[in-house]
């Protein structure tokens, strides 16, 4: 069977349509077709009746004539392509969550779907540990200073009053322990922090001390790291009482997701002086609105634009996660990532 089966690796600038083609190489022997889309370098967005996708129909359409397979990242996967398509019976999508396909219509035309969860775990965690790090020694403003200014005043991060936090016996507070929030947490261990967390889904074991609410684990920690999933029950679940919560000059960070965090109340308290800084990687709004109010913090708060995932190895891993996935599929085996 697997002589004849079509796969079209519509990857992109980031998860290169050749990883894909080689991590086939080694599940399966295939006729494979190569497409390369052009995120990041052009942004993605809404496409159709799909969310974060590349606007590229017609180019997907062409290149699937024929195909049973189809391993993306962004391809757009509405039902205009699902139409045009007739043979495509497996779609497999590098990364955490298929927001590219329309799920309804693959069920529809009989197509399955799978995904490439944990691809970004070990980055995504590795990246929050940094951004911590960075907040609290105040390493972006102290470079800014001198290499974009020449400015030695930097030093000023040595007196008392302005110097910064370190991790060794520092009460860090933990909202989420799934595959980020626990490598943070080992990570966090070994560096010596009073590691706390809060997950009423997580049974079993954790690195740190449970806490059975999360105000509880507001009121003691100096430093929380948000690693929840973005669901109608957690979307603005740090806002303003929250953050009153904290102890004053506390710092948050947030690599997960945006809406997990009221940004007005979070700017509010780091101009009150009641936060003492903000570490984020993801906002309410991306990109972040040229008139943000965070733009004005900058001296308290590190900001990157969501390359938490942004690493090689994450797109190394994905290829060979979605590889598996088709491997397992022309063998007749059980899915192990399979939307149902």
């Amino acid at each position: 069977m697997s002589e004849s089966v079509r796969v079209v690796a519509a990857g992109d600038h980031f998860i290169l349509p050749s990883l894909i083609t080689a991590a086939l190489d080694h599940e399966l022997t295939c006729d494979v077709r190569e497409l390369t889309l052009g995120w990041p370098l052009e942004p993605f967005g809404p496409v159709a009746e799909v969310t974060e996708a590349s606007d590229a129909e017609d180019e997907l359409i062409e290149a699937l004539a024929g195909a049973q397979v189809l391993v993306t990242q962004m391809g757009p996967v509405t039902e205009r392509v699902l139409d045009a398509c007739p043979d495509l019976r497996l779609v497999v999508v590098c990364r955490g969550g298929p927001v590219n396909v329309n799920l309804e219509a693959a069920k529809r035309h009989d197509v399955r779907v799978c995904f490439a969860p944990g691809r970004n775990a070990a980055a995504t965690a590795e990246f929050t540990v940094g951004l911590l790090l960075a907040a609290l020694r105040r390493i972006p403003q102290a470079h800014n200073l001198l290499a974009g200014e020449g400015s030695w005043q930097g030093a000023t991060y040595y007196t008392y009053e302005h110097s910064g936090l370190e991790l060794e016996d520092l009460p860090v507070g933990l909202v989420g322990y799934g595959a980020v929030g626990s490598r943070v947490a080992r990570a966090l261990c070994a560096f010596g922090a009073q590691v706390m967390v809060h997950d009423p889904y997580v049974r079993g074991e954790i690195h740190g001390l449970r806490v059975a609410s999360l105000d509880e684990l507001l009121r003691r920690s100096r430093v929380i790291t948000l690693h929840a999933r973005l669901t109608a029950e957690t979307r603005g679940l740090i806002g303003a009482r929250e953050l009153s919560l904290l102890p004053r000059g506390a710092v948050v960070v947030n690599v997960a997701r945006g809406p997990l965090l009221d940004e007005d109340a979070l700017c509010d308290a780091l101009e009150s002086g009641r936060l003492s800084g903000a570490a984020l990687d993801t906002y309410a709004t991306e990109p972040v609105p040229a008139g943000s109010r965070l733009f004005g913090l900058r001296d308290r708060v590190v900001m990157t634009p969501h390359l938490g995932g942004a690493s090689r190895a994450v797109a190394e891993k994905a290829a060979h996660i979605a590889a598996a996935e088709v491997g397992r599929w022309v063998r007749g085996e059980a899915l192990a990532h399979e939307l149902t």
